[in-house]
């Protein structure tokens, strides 16, 4: 929205009322000094008040980057080593670089971009002949990774983050950072094609993808609903709608005015799909592939994967002493979610071990032979997919909260396990004032207390919970 002319029109004449000759005239509505100064309303004589018949002037769309920077032929030829569907937005990133009187700029991208890294180097450091790049190369699995910590340390002060989302704001991280998406555009004919000749019209179908086709899933909405299909783009708020992550993916509310009959996933490989499929198990699943150019049926082993995870709570439960990891890998880890674990284990007199880890590996894990149980505030799918590998539970902050008591279960959800790391109330975005509250409720005996004194596994094996104290006095309290 742009500082354009507002103006108001307050609708038809004021009612004359017989006041002894005097005329009552309307309240104005507050439209601002600016606009009501340039509106300059009129009365011609009868009461009314008349908008001014100045023509409302056409919003502005401003190009910050100077036309030298755009224009610029140099430039032009250099980005053609760069693959023409791929949007490094480079001009921006010069204009950023010169604007903000940077010297020293860090790149970091997914390793699927690494390839394309000195290159973006030899440009940036051509057309900014003052400024020191410096790749860094350590692994970048998504949004979460964003090192900015690092890249400071290093004496940088601009930041360029490439493939990924801003899920850590510009006004959060340490040094000036610059997100780029890497828009890639692709031809969507085939897509569409595939769609009309697999789908029957009027088919409702929820669309989702990675940040680098976000724009290429909204320009495809249009089409899609000419075809006949119906589209959803769903949002897990803060994301942008249609966009997913690995551990962080909107929940289909099947409303009987508006239920959704599959799930188009555009991308490649399974790692985000997989997000959008837990959270939402009763929905078939598609995937295109832009670079195959396939479309296929996608499923997931529900069963398998709750079964597992159900069985490494039960675990945790009869575990005497915890250990909790914080990843150090970019923004992986919370504090703020780690201390409200820490004080929730403080409150069941459980001991705990704190240990900070980039990456974690079973190996190095077994070394600690003391510790029966692990919380890692850092990836969720981790435990996901590879909890099963690890010699002792590895649990997600949230099934830790569940182990002890203080979450529901994914089996009284209709057996659906969250992914809302990243949403605006998860896990992934813990505030300090949910660790200093206390507990929203009492253990019950749907959840174990954890606290080890009832020798008993789980509240399914006869265990009966344990209460402290403060529990205790509280319950006396209410009844």
């Amino acid at each position: 929205m742009g500082n354009h002319d507002t103006f108001v029109d307050l609708g038809a004449a004021a009612k004359v009322e017989d006041t002894g000759g005097a005329v009552k005239q309307p309240k104005k509505r507050f439209v601002g000094r600016r606009a009501a100064a340039e509106a300059a309303p009129s009365d011609n004589g009868n009461g009314a008040i008349q908008a001014s018949e100045k023509a409302r002037r056409a919003p502005r769309l401003l190009s910050r980057i100077p036309r030298e920077i755009l224009d610029d032929p140099d430039l032009k030829e250099a980005m053609t080593l760069l693959p023409a569907n791929y949007n490094f937005e480079v001009p921006k990133t010069i204009h950023r670089i010169r604007s903000s009187g940077a010297r020293r700029v860090a790149l970091q991208m997914p390793e699927g971009l690494l390839l394309f890294a000195t290159t973006l180097s030899d440009i940036l450091t051509r057309f900014c002949p003052a400024v020191e790049t410096l790749i860094m190369g350590d692994v970048t699995y998504g949004a979460c990774c964003v090192d900015d910590y690092t890249a400071r340390a290093l004496g940088c002060d601009l930041l360029v983050h490439y493939a990924h989302s801003c899920l850590v704001p510009v006004d959060v991280t340490r040094i000036k950072t610059l997100y780029v998406f890497v828009d890639i555009a692709i031809d969507t004919t085939h897509l569409l094609a595939s769609l009309e000749r697999n789908f029957a019209s009027g088919k409702t179908m929820a669309v989702v993808g990675t940040i680098q086709f976000n724009a290429t899933i909204h320009g495809l909405r249009p089409a899609l609903e000419a075809a006949g299909f119906r589209v959803v783009l769903p949002q897990a708020a803060p994301l942008s709608k249609g966009e997913i992550l690995g551990c962080t993916a909107p929940r289909l509310r099947q409303q009987d005015d508006e239920v959704v009959d599959l799930i188009l996933y555009l991308g490649d490989g399974r790692f985000h799909l997989e997000s959008v499929m837990i959270h939402n198990p009763s929905v078939p699943a598609y995937r295109y592939d832009p670079y195959s150019r396939k479309l296929t049926r996608e499923t997931y082993d529900h069963d398998e994967m709750r079964s597992l995870r159900s069985d490494a709570v039960r675990a945790a439960r009869s575990a005497r002493r915890w250990g909790l990891i914080l990843g150090s890998l970019g923004r992986q880890g919370n504090p703020h979610t780690m201390a409200l674990i820490e004080q929730r284990l403080r409150d069941r007199d459980i001991p705990f071990v704190n240990l900070l880890l980039s990456e974690i590996f079973p190996r190095k894990l077994a070394l600690m032979t003391d510790v029966e149980c692990w919380v890692q505030v850092a990836c969720p799918r981790l435990s996901i997919d590879w909890g099963y590998a690890f010699p002792r539970p590895l649990l997600t902050p949230y099934e830790a909260l569940v182990a002890l008591g203080l979450r529901e279960g994914w089996d009284v959800d209709g057996g659906v396990y969250p992914m809302d790391y990243y949403a605006k109330d998860g896990l992934g975005r813990t505030k300090p004032e949910a660790v200093e509250s206390k507990d929203a409720e009492p253990c019950t005996r749907q959840a174990c207390c954890a606290n080890g004194t009832c020798n008993k596994t789980s509240v399914g094996d006869g265990a009966e919970p344990a209460i402290t104290d403060a529990q205790q006095s509280e319950q006396q309290r209410l009844t």
